[in-house]
């Protein structure tokens, strides 16, 4: 089976990316809004691309019906935004905050979020969340028009203790329960593993 993305619609390209490209890590961004009203949606077109400065980047698309969408309107106003991270505890309320909100009802405020309050930017961060990255926006790529890409410079991590050991910088995986997202409604659980021995390379004749 062959397409070229020329003969697909925009949709049915989004099918094909979504169905293969997965499980994909989620951002749950976190804005707050010029009334003070602190907005909490998940973006799955996601990643960190670089440490050194750290850098993230997620798309934000148009709404249905042609509106821009309040995380893109509150990060223009404020060029901040914090990403958090989902696990298995948070994952119901994550999918519930994709709905629908108008931009006076916080999604934190409406499914009982916690919120606590972040160390070098004004918007607040969903406490319960496993890995909190506080950002800057670096650069916007705007695409076609009715897509914005987010470049944040990471500017400041919070982890929750129970998950991180800081002699070895490293995560507990076995505490460490993220959920990913595969498409449309359905999302995956990340705790079946499989570990490998180093790599060897090319082994080379004696």
């Amino acid at each position: 089976m062959q397409y070229a993305p020329s003969d697909l619609k925009p949709r049915e390209r989004y099918k094909v990316l979504t169905s293969f490209v997965l499980p994909r890590p989620i951002a749950w961004v976190t804005t707050i809004g010029p009334t003070g009203v602190v907005n909490a949606a998940p973006f799955s077109f996601f990643n960190v691309f670089c440490e050194d400065p750290p850098l993230c980047m997620f798309a934000a698309n148009l709404r249905p019906d042609g509106r821009v969408k309040d995380t893109v309107i509150n990060i223009r106003r404020t060029a901040e935004f914090v990403v958090n991270m989902t696990d298995e505890p948070l994952a119901r309320a994550m999918h519930e905050s994709s709905g629908d909100f108008p931009p006076e009802v916080g999604e934190p405020d409406y499914l009982d979020l916690k919120l606590a309050p972040s160390t070098k930017i004004t918007v607040p961060r969903l406490a319960d969340a496993p890995f909190a990255m506080e950002c800057k926006t670096w650069k916007e790529i705007d695409v076609n028009g009715d897509r914005l890409l987010v470049m944040g410079e990471g500017i400041h991590f919070h982890i929750r203790d129970e998950l991180w050991d800081h002699a070895a910088m490293r995560v507990h995986m076995e505490r460490y329960h993220p959920i990913g997202r595969m498409f449309a409604d359905r999302y995956c659980r990340t705790d079946d593993r499989v570990v490998f021995p180093p790599a060897e390379g090319a082994k080379t004749a004696v």
